[in-house]
């Protein structure tokens, strides 16, 4: 099974920390935070491709070309188009099932284990909040499947109450390439997954699944940095 890491932007709510550094290579516990990606990785995962951008050869030199047994390949996102652009970008490297993976939040081991299940269905790593901040607000059917995710503006962020956050952890297939991209907003440049994803999951039919954490890190801001830091030790990650 393969693995995509969208690790391509700078991270500009990190203010003057990704000035020399990419943002997935901020480190938290002395370890970079791409590094706690790649291990949540289960071995059922052999080849990872790692899109790069901002600074990359800071990641490339780092890696190198595999990393704990899995091969590591790089694809540059050369216009920032937004992340369903940047997986687009290793489209033609893609076949049958794979991971999509976010490079700066860190996840459980378990959770990545749980949603790479055998299915014929698209999955996505949720967790319930209590409050919704920087995260798309998913919404499910009667059916318990998700119909849509609604992404927030920072208007929205001051008012949010209690709902079920994207982790920004997919489970998909080749199958969503024959869909188009779908931009973030009316009139964005950019591109989203979240929109492109539940699009071509109406378009093509297919069942699209939550699959509920407690476990997720976001890693948004600065102080989410320091926070990590106590919830690996909680949640036992390593």
């Amino acid at each position: 099974m393969q693995a995509v890491i969208l690790a391509a932007g700078r991270g500009t709510r990190m203010d003057e920390l990704t000035t020399a550094v990419p943002k997935p290579m901020l480190e938290v516990l002395g370890r970079p935070l791409l590094e706690y990606k790649l291990d949540a990785l289960p071995e059922e995962v052999s080849e990872v491709i790692l899109i790069v951008g901002y600074l990359k050869q800071m990641i490339q030199t780092h890696f190198g070309t595999s990393y704990r047994g899995k091969r590591v390949s790089y694809v540059e996102q050369k216009e920032f188009d937004g992340t369903a652009g940047a997986l687009w970008c290793a489209r033609t490297l893609l076949h049958d099932r794979f991971v999509v993976m976010m490079g700066d939040d860190i996840y459980h081991t378990d959770d990545v284990q749980r949603c790479i299940e055998e299915s014929n269905t698209w999955r996505l790593l949720v967790q319930q909040e209590p409050e919704m901040h920087r995260a798309g607000s998913v919404q499910l059917g009667t059916d318990g499947r998700i119909v849509n995710i609604v992404e927030s503006s920072a208007e929205d962020e001051a008012r949010m109450g209690p709902g079920i956050a994207s982790t920004n952890l997919y489970i998909l297939d080749a199958r969503l390439f024959s869909s188009p991209l779908v931009p973030k907003h009316a009139g964005s440049l950019e591109y989203g997954l979240p929109q492109t994803v539940v699009a071509a999951s109406r378009e093509l039919g297919i069942p699209f699944e939550p699959i509920f954490t407690e476990k997720w890190i976001q890693i948004t801001a600065p102080k989410d940095l320091v926070a990590a830091a106590e919830l690996l030790k909680k949640y036992e990650i390593k």
